[in-house]
């Protein structure tokens, strides 16, 4: 079994990425400014790049890039530019699903390092040796395997394996879907989906085209497009025990808070199994932290077999959040007992504030007063998005440090 485990973090932009480092990651993917299959993420600059693989190699962290789009001969037009522009950065490797793109990166970047994006529907050993043989370094494994096939094709293969353990599923085949494309004109292949699977539909009856019948919940169910969360965290020393590299958490478009939320959990549990598997035992508190994310009703997707009907959600397809993401510490003062706190929602003279630092467990602080950064007055809220404020707190924190506030049950 290949020891050397990978967390794989998501970046959908340079503050996401150091979030994800401060938080715990080996390694974060990230897409330019084109052919990343994030059309509607933040996205890196040429100069983000740069900075983002300093900052990562600084911390012995790796960085990847996405070039996984599917594309049409139009697109092809300006990637070997691209490709030059990325010769002088340092990146660890490139994520391409297209053979076209793959080829075009063996000529423009002949020593790079190529990752297989789950876009290329890796299901099997034989395909994987295949992208072995091209001169792939890792194959990154379709969604829909279960521990079995995972365990069979690492037996088989000779190549890094990477496997998808916390995010976002797709109704379609790894994520290959035209009903963005078919509805509005935006492809999913390319880059653009509307998530139109997630929409609400209505039946209408040919004779009757102004009666709209909603498709609600009943025994058949409905809502089938509406996958829920893939989780598998409860899993772990299983998904270790397939042999794979790396385990990947989806998310590039999601918030600083969710990443370093779902990083934080998984580099815990992931260093408690390796220090000691044989008395490893999975804790509940990991669970209750990955539910205070906006997230939708978790499953453990095709790895402990076919989802079936379990694997949607029926009763919304809106996301769960319990948790506000209210801010980031900036630097602590601990003469003052102060941090300095980026705001990001609203906070108010006596919330009860949840810190949760990097590599330890979250803690609850009453705020008892607020000072405003360029004022350095005491205020009874702070209203603005990155607002500088300062608030009190015995324990010292990390700059870098999310908190979040309990939301209201109304």
């Amino acid at each position: 079994m290949k020891r050397d485990i990978e967390l794989l973090a998501p970046a959908g932009n340079l503050e996401k990425l150091k979030t994800a480092v401060l938080y715990g990651a080996d390694a974060v993917y990230c897409g330019g400014y084109n052919f990343g299959l994030r059309a509607g993420a933040d996205n890196f600059t040429l100069e983000d790049l740069q900075a983002g693989i300093s900052y990562a190699h600084q911390h012995g962290s790796k960085v990847y890039l996405t070039l996984n789009m599917i594309p049409h001969n139009d697109d092809l037009a300006h990637l070997p530019e691209y490709l030059q522009e990325l010769k002088d950065l340092a990146l660890d490797a490139v994520i391409v699903a297209d053979p076209g793109v793959f080829t075009l990166v063996k000529k423009y970047l002949p020593k790079m390092h190529i990752h297989i994006s789950t876009q290329a529907n890796n299901l099997n050993w034989a395909s994987v040796n295949f992208w072995q043989e091209m001169g792939a370094e890792r194959v990154i494994l379709a969604r829909e395997l279960s521990q079995t096939e995972i365990e069979d094709i690492e037996a088989k293969t000779d190549t890094e394996l990477e496997m998808f353990v916390h995010g976002a599923m797709c109704i379609s085949y790894s994520g290959r879907c035209l009903l963005s494309n078919y509805l509005i004109g935006r492809d999913a292949n390319r880059g653009d989906c509307a998530h139109s699977c997630r929409w609400k539909y209505h039946l209408v009856e040919e004779k009757r085209p102004d009666d709209y019948y909603p498709i609600t919940e009943n025994e058949q169910g409905t809502f089938i497009m509406n996958s829920r969360d893939l989780c598998l965290i409860e899993f772990l020393p299983e998904v270790i025990g397939t042999g794979v590299n790396s385990l990947k958490i989806e998310g590039r478009m999601k918030s600083v808070h969710y990443v370093a939320t779902i990083i934080n959990v998984y580099r815990q549990a992931i260093d408690a199994y390796l220090a000691d598997p044989a008395s490893y035992h999975f804790d509940p508190a990991w669970l209750e932290e990955l539910e205070k994310v906006s997230h939708r009703s978790y499953t453990t997707g095709f790895f402990t077999g076919k989802p079936g009907p379990a694997g949607q959600r029926y009763e919304s397809a809106s996301y769960l959040r319990s948790y506000d993401f209210m801010g980031v510490v900036k630097s602590y003062d601990q003469a003052e007992k102060e941090a300095l706190v980026e705001v990001r929602n609203k906070f108010f003279v006596n919330d009860l504030i949840e810190f949760a630092p990097p590599s330890q467990k979250p803690f609850s602080v009453t705020i008892n007063y607020i000072i405003d950064q360029k004022t350095g007055e005491k205020i009874e809220n702070a209203p603005h998005p990155k607002q500088l404020i300062k608030l009190p707190v015995q324990t010292e924190v990390k700059p870098g440090t999310i908190l979040r506030r309990e939301k209201e049950v109304k």
